[in-house]
This record gives structure tokens, sequence and C-alpha cells, in this order.
């Protein structure tokens, strides 16, 4: 969930024929209803991220350079949820309905009840500020994982981080302080896990790799393997297994790391995307200044 530009390659295939150029659309994803398209929904937005879908199917996302919180619900209506938000960034429902938020403006995880009241979670790592928590999952327990890089905000009064490395964490429901559960990401950034608690993935945006872990009793990670070639900036899963990427639009792999296709949007990146709807078969998709929906043939199991 950085803030990172990348140009992107969308549009049409040029495929040579005899000496002419002729466009062909590419093959459509099976996971895609058929005849469906992107919808925009706004424009209006510095730079949209951290999408969240509540039990009812409503979605929150951020517009983290503008430092809000919107909500799009059900009906396709779009509102302002919240102002000043710690420069939220990712943000994940917990059990309770309350709004779990990266906020980086003091580099904290924040819990948002609905009426809006805020709670800080995590201020500190072993007393040193965090880099810049960025996306999190929370766990069939209520655990959270999350990722946290470095990248520099104009609004910090610091240049270099205070802890060395840029680290995944696991903070146990309940707990004081999280546990490093992998310190060899060079940029940890998207992070998603199985509904039965049995797998995480997190992207390493630098390197260009997602890698899968298997979850310990404890949250501790072990079995690290390299899922795709390509990193992410968020991401999510469907109720067939299938990961979803997020940077040059949205790249769609399956469950053994088969690179199903990708859904190409019209912006310069493709930061997030969730699924919402009351039946969970609509793709949110954040692409910087803007918000998309697609209509799909699978459901979200966030």
């Amino acid at each position: 969930m950085g803030r990172t530009r990348h140009s992107t390659l969308l549009g049409l295939f040029l495929i040579a024929t005899a000496g002419t150029a002729v466009a062909q659309q590419p093959q459509p994803l099976k996971v895609v209803a058929p005849g469906a398209g992107l919808k925009q929904v706004s424009k209006q937005f510095a730079f949209s991220e951290g999408p969240a879908v509540n039990k009812k199917g409503d979605i929150y996302f951020t517009d983290q350079p503008n430092d809000k919180i919107w909500k799009y619900d059900t009906k396709g209506r779009l509102f302002l949820f919240m102002d000043k938000t710690g420069r939220s960034n990712g943000l994940y429902f917990d059990a309770k309905g309350n709004l779990i938020s990266c906020a980086d403006e003091k580099d904290e995880l924040w819990s948002i009840s609905p009426d809006k009241k805020v709670t800080v979670l995590l201020s500190n790592f072993e007393g040193k500020r965090l880099n810049g928590p960025n996306d999190l999952w929370i766990d069939p327990k209520g655990g959270i994982y999350f990722t946290d890089p470095y990248y520099q905000r104009d609004y910090w009064d610091r240049k270099q981080p205070d802890i060395p490395g840029q680290n995944v964490y696991y903070l146990a429901k309940g707990g004081k302080q999280p546990v490093i559960v992998d310190d060899s990401i060079v940029k940890p950034n998207g992070i998603v896990g199985t509904p039965d608690g049995r797998y995480l993935y997190v992207a390493d945006l630098q390197a260009g790799k997602t890698y899968r872990y298997k979850i310990n009793t404890n949250g501790s990670l072990t079995d690290r393997e390299m899922f795709a070639p390509q990193g992410s900036d968020g991401m999510t899963l469907d109720n067939e297994g299938n990961l979803y990427i997020t940077g040059n639009g949205v790249t769609v792999y399956d469950t053994h790391g088969k690179k199903l296709g990708n859904i190409p949007v019209p912006a310069n990146w493709t930061g997030n995307v969730c699924f919402g709807g009351k039946a969970r078969n609509i793709l949110f998709i954040t692409a910087s200044e803007s918000i998309y929906t697609l209509q799909m043939n699978v459901r979200g199991v966030e």
C-alpha cells in the first residue's frame, strides 16, 4: 500500500497478421462475470487505498494524502465517513465491527469504532517508532499481522527509520507488543491470509515477489515459498482460493500460483482491492485518483 507510481500497460494487444496490426481483446477471466466491465464510481481522490469490507458488505477505504476514510455502501452510495484519520492507509474490520487502521502519521495501529471513537492499539515496538504500518490482516483468533515498510512521508519530522530493517509483525489479540515474524523481506507491503487461518500471503513490492507461509498455532510463520514472481501493493482472496495482486491493474493467481490473467485498470497505479456488496461478488478497486467496481463470478472471503 505504498504511494509509488508505476506506468501501466493497458488496452489492446497488437498481433501482426499478414503485415497488418490487428487489435485483439485479451481472453476474459473466468472469475469475472460474463459481459461485465469496470465501472468508475468516482475520481475525486488524491490516492485511494486500503479498502475493507464490513459484515453488511459496505466498503471503507482511505484517501491517505487527504487524511480521510470514505464509505461505499451496498446501495452504491459514497459517503465521507471520517476526517483526520491519523493518515490511515490499510484497513481491516475486526469481529466486533471496529475498523482497524494502519495510521502512519505517528506510525500506530488504531481501532476506530462505528461511532468514530479512536483507540490506539500499538504505538511502538520495544520503545522505538515503527517505520510506518502499511497493510494488515486479522486472523481467526483476532491477532493482527501487519507490514511495516519505510516510505518517507512529507508530514514526518524524521528522515530515517528508528528500526533497522522492514519487518512483518504479529500482534496477538489483547497483546501490548508485537513479535517479528519475518525480517528478511526487502519492503513488505500487501498482506492477506486464508479464512481458515492456515496460510498467509505477503508481498515484497521492491523485490517483485509474493510469498506464502504456513501459520503456526502461536502465530509464527514457517515454510515460506515464493508464490508469485510479482510484488503487490494490496491483495485479496476469493472463495476459490485465487489471489488478487495489484500494481499494474489487478493480476489473478490460482491457489497453486498459476497466473490466470490480468484485469486492466486505466490508472497509473492500482493500489488495492477487495470484495464487497451483499453477496460479496463485487470487486472494489482503488486506483490512484479513482475507485472502480467489477461484477464477479466469485465471492470474497474477507
